[in-house]
Parts: C-alpha cells; structure tokens; sequence
C-alpha cells in the first residue's frame, strides 16, 4: 500500500473517480430537503399536557382534602385525627359533633382557625356566633360545644355555633 498525501497547492485536477465522488456528495448536500418541524402543534400538545396534568394533580388534591377534611370523627372513636384536648369538657362526643347530612364532623379540641376551613371551606356552613366560655380543664381557645350539635342534621349554608373555651 501507498501513502498518497495532500495534492501540491495550485493543483485543480481531479482523478476521474475523485470527480465523480466530489459530484456525488454535491448532489446529495443539494438534494436533501431540510427536515421540517411544526413548532406551533409541538407548543400545543406541549401546552395541552401540562395543563391536563396541572387539572389532574388539582382534582387530586380537592378530592383528598375534601375527603380528609369531612371524615374528621369518622374514624369509628379512633382520637388519631383530632387535636389533643381530651378533657371532662369535651367527653360527650355529641356535644362537639355537627353533623353534615350523613356526615359527622367531630370539632372537640379544634381551634377556631382549625374550624373553620373545615366548616366553611369544605362543608360550606357559616359560622354564627363565637361565645367563649370558662371550663376547667379544657385548653384555652378550643372548641367544647357546637349548636347545633348532633344528632341534630345542618345542610350547606346552615349557621352553626361554636363555644370556646376561655381557661
């Protein structure tokens, strides 16, 4: 085998096969259309499944929180969910218990910004008067009574009462 090293400067021409290979790759630079990209429907689906996916998280976290948020006292007498404050003030389970159509929501030991969202966010209720009251025993600023209280039935857009405790 020979090595054949770089053409001497000035010199143009070309071996019939190193012409024909310099056409042929000529030919194909020219003939070969430019891929095309349609940027504006990549930027639609791009679009449509981040939002799908925004809209599905968002149902996600409303149907968890509602949930969550409803089934507080529904545990079958399991305290896990509530705030501690189990006191002789609270320990008729009645007393702090509105009950949302088939729904009970336990609010024993709940202070009023823990309420609420609870009532009024997420069962839609409107709270009516605060009144707080002393009782032993009890932690300041939670709730030990509601009005009106189970098993007595309130329905969307119902008033319900809340008595704190004072200390």
């Amino acid at each position: 085998m020979t090595s054949h090293g770089s053409r001497p400067s000035g010199c143009t021409g070309y071996t019939p096969f190193e012409q024909e290979l310099v056409n042929s790759m000529n030919d194909f630079v020219n003939g070969a259309e430019a891929p095309h990209f349609d940027t504006a429907a990549i930027a639609r689906g791009a679009r449509r499944k981040r939002a799908t996916a925004i809209a599905g998280i968002a149902t996600a976290l409303v149907v968890a929180g509602t949930g969550t948020a409803l089934a507080i006292g529904t545990t079958g007498g399991s305290h896990d969910s509530r705030p501690a404050a189990h006191t002789s003030a609270t320990t008729d389970k009645n007393r702090t218990t509105v009950q949302y159509s088939e729904i009970p929501i336990q609010l024993a030991g709940f202070t009023l910004d823990l309420a609420r969202p609870v009532l009024v966010d997420k069962a839609q209720l409107k709270i009516g008067r605060v009144i707080k009251t002393a009782s032993p025993g009890c932690k300041p600023g939670t709730v030990i009574a509601v009005s009106p209280h189970a098993p007595t039935v309130v329905h969307k857009g119902d008033t319900v009462n809340l008595t704190l405790c004072a200390g």
